[in-house]
């Protein structure tokens, strides 16, 4: 602790303070602590300081002293990133900047369809303000309840909902940013159609916080669907689950809201560690597919269009059995399923986690590909996979065999990274489809991104922040 305190002159610890306040300027360790941590545990950080502004004035205040001073600053909204962008490192000379003070919903706007949101905003908070004002807000993570919408369009997030629209990127119309000099970007507009020159905000969106702060947003609505039919599915392979999903973009177009496929392992895991979870189908199965379709219309066409689809898929022989929930207790008892997935697999101990994305078609050759490449590494360990098929982002996490041990298990963690990675990049996907790069993998993005992306980014990088204090050591 000691170390820490001194890494920073407590002069300027004090004039950092002053700024937010002595309620809002963190320096107990015990009280930093959830800060310095994310929450797998693979990375811990150190500060002397963490810092809750509750305006942008003050971040842009904070800004500017840190640009004068040359103090790195961290942004961290809910602090549930899974790549390390939100913590600081071991030094004792970064300062964390929380955003969650900036919890206001500025305006939900229904002629417009639009939300403008501050940065702390829980992700839930406006789903369900925007259920209030018979609108949805698409956006959907198994972290909503604490994730906060800053994090999410400085990750660029995707989820449940990508297929029908968009991640976060998508679903941003204005940002209002504070930048490294502590001036700010005022560009929260509701416009869906703006050509006047350079992108900008697309240039924070996905920055995990290396090119300023995202303070606040505007994000678009959607009418509430007025039909919404969920189903669960088994079926004996990828290839199957492929050929469902045509099928069911075929009939359903836009109205297919929510394609997920998930292995028998991780189904498996679910039911054995959550406690009331209720088995979706009767028979066991290979493969397993959430899907959702939505109609605008009406509940009939929604239920028109699930019952013709998987009828179809019955007949002919490529879904095995499936089930539409016949109530709404039954359909969140579906999402709910898939949803706890991740957080089941911690039972099992160790595992090392991707987050791949290939092309939609090439989602059976890659899971073929890849359990052969899982077995060159570690031939005990066991492929847990489920995710987004519908978008082609599959969540390929790879659990320690049975009776192995963690620790040696995550000593493989390079070359399984490596094995798994080399047969996404030769089907043209990415190492990270939906929760960035941070420092899990900034450095083998620069290792094998194509050089002028690299030094594109760079350039970008030193333009906004030539005194390199936005979340140094993350993205690249």
């Amino acid at each position: 602790m000691e170390t820490v305190a001194r890494a920073i002159d407590p002069a300027l610890v004090a004039r950092f303070a002053a700024i937010v306040g002595d309620r809002y300027a963190l320096t107990d360790q015990a009280e930093i602590g959830p800060y310095l941590t994310e929450r797998r545990g693979l990375w811990h950080g150190a500060t002397p300081l963490v810092l809750r502004p509750g305006s942008v004035e003050e971040v842009s205040r904070i800004m500017r002293l840190a640009s004068e001073t040359g103090t790195p600053i961290v942004p961290q909204s809910g602090n549930t990133g899974l790549v390390g962008a939100q913590v600081p490192d071991a030094s004792g000379r970064q300062v964390v900047l929380s955003l969650s003070r900036l919890n206001r919903i500025r305006e939900i706007d229904v002629q417009s369809n639009t939300a403008t949101v501050e940065a702390g905003v829980i992700l839930q908070t406006l789903q369900e303000a925007a259920d209030a004002a018979d609108r949805l807000f698409p956006l959907s993570l198994a972290a909503q309840g604490s994730c906060q919408i800053g994090g999410n369009l400085s990750s660029n997030a995707g989820g449940t909902g990508v297929l029908a629209y968009g991640n976060a990127r998508e679903l941003c119309l204005g940002v209002e940013v504070v930048l490294p000099t502590g001036e700010v970007f005022d560009d929260l507009r509701k416009l869906k159609k703006d050509n006047t020159g350079y992108d900008l905000k697309n240039l924070f969106v996905g920055a995990e916080g290396t090119l300023g702060v995202i303070t606040a947003a505007v994000m678009k609505l959607f009418p509430k669907p007025k039909g919404r039919e969920v189903a669960f599915v088994g079926l004996g392979s990828p290839e199957a689950a492929l050929t469902l999903f045509l099928a069911a973009t075929g009939r359903a177009g836009s109205a297919l809201t929510a394609f997920e496929l998930i292995a028998r392992r991780p189904y498996d895991f679910t039911l054995r560690h959550v406690p009331g979870v209720v088995r979706p189908l009767a028979q066991d199965w290979p493969w397993y597919v959430l899907m959702e379709i939505s109609s605008g219309g009406s509940a009939e066409d929604a239920r028109g269009l699930m019952e013709d689809t998987l009828a179809a898929m019955l007949e002919d022989g490529t879904a095995g059995d499936a089930v539409i929930a016949v109530s709404l207790s039954q359909r969140d008892a579906f999402w709910n399923f898939r949803e706890v997935l991740p957080e089941t697999q911690k039972k099992e101990g160790a595992s090392i986690k991707h987050d791949i994305s290939v092309p939609v078609a090439a989602i059976p050759t890659f899971i073929e590909r890849g359990e052969a490449a899982v077995r060159s590494v570690s031939p005990g360990a066991r492929v847990v996979c489920f995710g987004h098929m519908g978008d082609g982002n599959l969540h390929y996490n790879i659990s320690r065999p049975v009776d192995g041990d963690d620790e040696a298990f995550l000593g493989l963690y390079k070359p399984m990274n490596r094995a798994v990675h080399d047969v996404v990049r030769s089907l043209g996907g990415s190492i990270s489809a939906e929760h960035g790069i941070g420092q899990l993998k900034r450095d083998e993005l620069i290792a094998t991104a194509p050089p002028m992306a690299i030094e594109l980014m760079r350039r970008v990088k030193a333009a906004f922040d030539p005194a390199g204090i936005m979340n140094p050591g993350k993205v690249i």
